[in-house]
């Protein structure tokens, strides 16, 4: 099952007190940005947020699980969907442990 473009809208509304989040279709599911880092997912109307050693040591309880069939195990967050002040915590200590994007690099025409 794919998911909402509700579900969806309702957890950028709860992650928008904690900076500039916004959600991208990707393959069918969404991938969040802060700004322009990737730090969760939403498939099949849940929320999936890249493990880091500050979010695990923020959550009460870890619950990981793969976000759709071969994918790495990410940190499951259901409880506290209705609560923004712990969804804002939770996202800026992930974001503040993930790398900058890289760079995208302009592809070249072959022949040209």
């Amino acid at each position: 099952m794919a998911s909402t473009p509700q579900f969806v809208e309702f957890v950028v509304e709860q992650f928008n007190g904690s900076g500039h989040v916004t959600a991208r279709k990707m393959f069918g599911e969404y991938t969040l940005y802060w700004d322009s880092k990737p730090f969760a997912l939403v498939c099949d109307n849940k929320l999936y947020v890249k493990p880091t050693a500050a979010g695990r040591a923020f959550l009460p309880e870890v619950t990981e699980a793969a976000p759709y069939p071969g994918a790495k195990p990410c940190f499951l967050v259901e409880e506290q969907l209705e609560d923004r002040e712990w969804l804002a915590n939770l996202a800026r200590l992930t974001v503040e442990e993930l790398p900058e994007p890289k760079p995208k690099t302009k592809k070249q025409r072959g022949g040209q």
